[in-house]
């Protein structure tokens, strides 16, 4: 519809007026999108789910939303050569789909005294 176009351009406008843009993640019960400021480097946006996940940050695998849509699956990405593992300096794109790797144990805070 009309109405949806409009509000869709809307809010792409304003993703790119403020530089924001999305990363999703996914699991057994869940898909969800998460908003970063266009050059977060990974760990970061991992510390958008939790604070944990920032601190223990070991990688990140991801894949394209293109190429999810495109192949139709995990596994046809993977087949593809298309999905990637991305350590800390890893600057997350619009439209990742980004599985992360944490030591979110009680080592951690061991680590901090």
């Amino acid at each position: 519809t009309k109405l949806f176009s409009a509000l869709e351009k809307i809010i792409l406008a304003g993703y790119r007026a403020l530089q924001l843009c999305y990363f999703f993640t996914c699991g057994k019960d869940e898909v969800k999108a998460w908003t970063v400021q266009v050059g977060t480097k990974a760990p970061h946006a991992a510390g958008r789910i939790h604070t944990d996940f920032e601190k223990g940050f070991i990688m990140a695998e991801v894949m394209k939303y293109e190429d999810f849509k495109e192949y139709g699956s995990e596994n046809a990405v993977k087949a593809e050569g298309k999905y990637r593992q991305q350590g800390k300096n890893y600057t997350v794109e619009d439209g990742d789909i980004i599985y992360f790797k944490a030591n979110t144990g009680g080592g951690l805070n061991a680590a901090k005294k």
